[in-house]
């Protein structure tokens, strides 16, 4: 986490003033419901909302004599609370505090990020109606193969981006819980009204059976989803420096004034923010092992997660954060070429009309085999010689046999493969 890849927002959920904030909060509100039970006074819960306070740097002071950061915190809390701190804690364990911290800033991560992601399932539509009938060769195995358009790249990858909604949505909820169940998760020491009364306070869910920590298989499915939401920034990124080569040059990112793409070539214009994307994804990737790796503890509870989390939670959201803000900006000014994406499609003289010329001799009553064969023989000299692929079909008796030049014409019409697209559009971009 570094000022260079992140956002203030992002990082300002995982300052130290915001987690003591949160864990104040968690113990306030248990007061209050130790209270209603009248396990603690009134007065001394009134006092801990009115009085309670923390220092972060008297905190870190105090951590490093106690070697303990609950301790530590509970102890600045009480220079200001005064004598009614005796009753705060009352029954809860370190773990209740911190568990149900950290599921709280992951719980707000998860709605900056689902911000973020409305913001570029914005711009990829614009761009996918810009661009919905402008026409690009498709590939695959990175050699032409068959027409497809602009607008259907962005839609597929709203697509894409919409499912990793509905999957960070369902991290988000499987995330938001809160355990105040005490040590090794019984209640033996605090009812579990205290835990409910939390929980509804934070806007959390209980856990149903907490051992002291909460499980960490729901971490290890929010990490996941953050890894896989990075691998379709990459996929999208990825996509763009591929049509940013030179040789292509169908789409690149803008170029702004003043700006310098390289310290000894003037005349470079590089994809350096896909590429910085690409890069930003691998890490956010990386952070999904060791949060599986944490499921596994020692019976009710060890702290081998502990050193794990505080460093993957803030930093995995905070970049996705910042990639993700940075692929809208690069989508939304991302400068396409259509004039170029017919001239790379006619560099092969019509091969992308192969199959549909395939097609046409099997239902003139040529085998499939022997079709393949004749098309693939004009195809070759297109590829070997440059010829032009209509040309070479028509001059080939045994095609001609069977398809008159009209017919043959027919198979290169452009309009042919556009004819799905708005159905496509329908289905991807329905409310």
């Amino acid at each position: 986490m570094i000022p260079r890849y992140s956002r203030e927002q992002m990082v300002a959920l995982w300052e130290p003033e915001s987690r003591f904030r949160i864990w104040f909060e968690i113990e306030a509100h248990a007061c209050d419901a130790q209270a209603e039970l009248g396990i603690i006074p009134k007065d001394a819960a009134k006092a801990v909302w009115e009085r309670g306070n923390f220092n972060v740097d008297r905190i870190d002071e105090i951590e490093r004599e106690v070697k303990h950061d609950v301790i530590a915190f509970l102890t600045s809390l009480a220079e200001y609370v005064g004598p009614e701190a005796r009753f705060v804690h009352q029954g809860m364990t370190s773990s209740d505090v911190l568990d149900t911290c950290l599921n709280v800033q992951l719980t707000r991560a998860a709605d900056i990020l689902l911000e973020d992601i409305d913001e570029l399932l914005t711009v990829l539509k614009r761009r996918a109606e810009e661009h919905k009938y402008d026409v690009c060769i498709g590939r695959s195995h990175g050699i032409h193969a068959e027409p497809v358009t602009f607008g259907l790249k962005m839609a597929q990858a709203y697509a894409e981006f919409k499912r990793n909604r509905d999957r960070l949505q369902s991290a988000r909820k499987e995330i938001a819980t809160c355990a105040i169940s005490g040590a090794v998760g019984t209640f033996a020491n605090i009812d579990p009204y205290v835990e409910e009364h939390v929980a509804k306070a934070l806007g959390l869910e209980i856990e149903p059976v907490s051992t002291q920590v909460i499980p960490r298989d729901r971490h290890a499915m929010f990490f996941a989803t953050l890894g896989v939401i990075a691998s379709s920034i990459e996929r999208l990124a990825t996509e763009v420096r591929h049509l940013q080569r030179t040789e292509v040059l169908e789409a690149e990112e803008f170029f702004s004034k003043g700006q310098k793409g390289s310290s000894a070539m003037p005349h470079k214009r590089n994809p350096v923010l896909t590429e910085n994307l690409t890069g930003l994804a691998r890490l956010v990737r990386g952070y999904a092992l060791p949060a599986m790796e944490n499921v596994a503890l020692w019976h009710e509870r060890d702290i081998s997660h502990s050193s794990v989390e505080r460093m993957i939670g803030p930093d995995a959201t905070v970049t996705l954060d910042f990639a993700l803000a940075r692929l809208t900006m690069v989508m939304d000014k991302l400068v396409i070429y259509p004039e170029n994406m017919i001239k790379n499609m006619d560099k092969l003289g019509g091969l992308h009309n192969s199959q549909r010329v395939l097609l046409a001799l099997t239902q003139a009553g040529v085998s499939r085999e022997d079709s393949y064969r004749l098309v693939q023989r004009n195809a070759m000299k297109v590829w070997e010689e440059g010829a032009d692929f209509a040309a070479e079909l028509k001059a080939d008796p045994e095609v001609s046999a069977k398809l008159s030049d009209a017919e043959i014409d027919d198979k290169f019409d452009m309009s042919y493969h556009t004819k799905h697209v708005d159905t496509i559009f329908k289905r991807v971009f329905a409310e």
